[in-house]
């Protein structure tokens, strides 16, 4: 099958996504909004008969003082991955996107490679040989994600590191930790929690700990304790205004795409989270807690509230989004991996970022620069 491309409108573009069950919230129209030093693009890959079968949201970041730009496709694009011929797909896109003035081009393929179940994670944690997730056995392997890197490589691409959260060095989570939910009841997916989780789920009913659904005007209730979160955990912040832009764009696209929960206790919010649902995808996007009475347990709370209500949306999968993939004892975020999937998730790892360079002089010069910066 050829493949022909071209830009379309954000109607097109949310027809496709609508159309398939599960697709980044990264990859619908409205994320473009939600990042304004990017200028967005819709692309749509269509077959000999003249229908769309692919799409894509790139993303171009110019390069200070000069009319060229990274060109950046989070998680996507949405495409046959598994097709004979990908040079039919992904040829056309680099033509485009040459033509658009970029220098680089960087994908985020959405396809499996591996996942391991709660238990193998657990046991590898416990081996003292184990370094990495990788050194151990997954549960599962995806058929063709080796290959598909090798075409890749063969194609002329290149596996990234993920990089920094500004500027240039954009990145997405290759691992990350997903929840099952179809097909499960409640029931079912308490009894796939840690002893731990279920005790702690438990003592926060107990104390009085009520999860409620947020709005736009709880989001600074969010940051305050976003802000506090992040002097804790020794991470940069984002300013209020991104989640207030990011509210406002997903949900005049889909009032259900974003929404926010707060735990409460004794008049007080405790912890509170943002959910994404792009179909029967479900996302834990951004969390945030304070250091008091954690005792009470608000974070399980509402965590089993945002679980709950993904499931009553028929959402397939809850996603934790991001762990870390070390075993280090000494690694501050091991704990987080602990947390995850002890809620019964798997550990998921995805088949990376990837980079063309269309200048390989830009690319290099650039890559220099933010190695040195």
């Amino acid at each position: 099958m050829s493949c022909r491309l071209k830009p379309i409108t954000r109607e097109e573009h949310l027809r496709f996504v609508a159309a398939r069950p599960s697709v980044s919230h990264l990859q619908v129209p409205s994320w473009g909004d939600v990042k304004p030093d990017w200028r967005a693009e819709s692309l749509g890959w269509f077959d000999e008969g003249g229908e769309l079968v692919g799409a894509g949201l790139v993303l171009l970041r110019p390069l200070p003082r000069l009319k060229r730009y990274l060109a950046y496709l989070p998680e996507g694009p949405v495409i046959d991955w598994s097709a004979d011929g990908l040079e039919r797909w992904l040829e056309p896109m680099l033509a485009h996107l040459r033509g658009r003035g970029a220098f680089t081009v960087r994908m985020g393929p959405p396809v499996v490679a591996r996942r391991w179940s709660a238990e193998a994670v657990k046991a590898a944690i416990a081996d003292p040989g184990a370094r990495r997730l990788g050194d151990v056995e997954a549960t599962e392997h995806e058929p063709g994600a080796d290959a598909l890197a090798e075409r890749l490589r063969r194609m002329g691409w290149r596996r990234t590191e993920p990089g920094g959260a500004d500027g240039f060095a954009a990145g997405q989570p290759r691992h990350v930790c997903q929840v099952p939910l179809a097909g499960r009841s409640l029931e079912q997916l308490q009894n796939g929690f840690n002893q731990q989780w279920r005790r702690n789920i438990k003592k926060a009913d107990k104390a009085g700990v009520k999860v409620v659904r947020g709005d736009q005007e709880d989001l600074p209730v969010f940051y305050e304790l976003y802000v506090e979160t992040a002097r804790r955990d020794r991470f940069a912040p984002r300013p209020l205004a991104y989640f207030q832009r990011m509210w406002q764009a997903l949900t005049a696209e889909d009032p259900d795409r974003m929404r926010l929960y707060l735990a409460h206790h004794d008049g007080e919010v405790l912890a509170a989270a943002t959910m994404l649902t792009v179909g029967e995808h479900v996302w834990y996007s951004y969390g945030a807690s304070t250091g008091r009475r954690r005792e009470v347990q608000p974070n399980n709370a509402l965590q089993w509230r945002m679980m709950c209500d993904a499931r009553e949306l028929g959402a397939a999968v809850y996603d934790f989004r991001g762990i870390t993939d070390t075993l280090d004892e000494d690694n501050h975020l091991l704990g987080l991996l602990r947390f995850k999937v002890g809620a019964g998730g798997k550990a998921v790892e995805y088949l990376g970022e990837w980079e063309y360079p269309l200048n390989r002089v830009l690319h290099k010069a650039v890559a220099l620069y933010l190695a040195r910066r």
